[in-house]
């Protein structure tokens, strides 16, 4: 079964690059477009996309309350990839705390489009890692978070737990944690999905921002 991939900005430009890159792809297929976030809702439940690829700035409903709605009101939601003109953006950042599940520069190459996406749908690797890292130093709160720091405290990970998230937020993918410890990929699987579990995490990249707001890692 191909990806299947929901687009949203307000630029029809961008729109159309994405979509003839992804359809490039044997393994992905675009299913809707929309120009901006209030429209994403309908279109999820229509299309039940995958990935949504919504830019971050729009100018009715921006990608931080676009994701904020989805993953409040959408059963099984899809995962959802932000798309920026800036790495360096605070609103990247906070589209990561509301659940996005990585971000896209619009400047990225094909090869990197692809590759966004399908890691994305996997959800066996953090996107961007080191970027990820950069955001959380400049615009996270470093540990200053009192309700992250208590719901990490709460979790109380095992000692095994605590390593896996540490590589999970260094981006390692299952099977590269799985070498690391020298335990089996399905070991690995079960402690990524205790750790999201304690959490209360969608994904990993949600584990890894919490790890980041709560001082568990730290982002320098």
């Amino acid at each position: 079964m191909p990806v299947t991939v929901l687009l949203v900005d307000d630029e029809p430009l961008v729109r159309a690059g994405l979509r003839a890159v992804l359809e490039a792809q044997p393994d992905i297929e675009v299913v809707g477009e929309a120009a901006d976030g209030a429209a994403v809702i309908p279109l999820v439940r229509q299309l039940r996309p995958d990935v949504v690829a919504m830019d971050v700035r729009m100018p009715l409903l921006d990608g931080i309350e676009a994701t904020r709605a989805v993953l409040r009101t959408v059963d099984e939601p899809p995962k959802i990839l932000v798309v920026t003109t800036f790495e360096n953006d605070e609103y990247v950042y906070e589209a990561l705390r509301a659940g996005a599940d990585g971000f896209l520069l619009k400047r990225a190459r094909p090869a990197e489009i692809v590759h966004a996406v399908r890691l994305v749908a996997e959800g066996e690797s953090l996107l961007f890692p080191a970027s990820v890292r950069q955001l959380a130093a400049e615009y996270g709160r470093s540990g200053g978070d009192k309700a992250a720091r208590a719901a990490m405290d709460r979790a109380q990970l095992t000692e095994r737990e605590a390593e896996v998230l540490r590589l999970m937020a260094r981006g390692l993918s299952n099977a590269e944690i799985a070498a690391r410890l020298v335990v089996g990929t399905e070991t690995v699987k079960s402690h990524v999905s205790a750790v999201l579990a304690k959490l209360g995490a969608r994904d990993r990249t949600q584990a890894v921002i919490a790890a980041y707001e709560s001082g568990f890692v730290a982002p320098g």
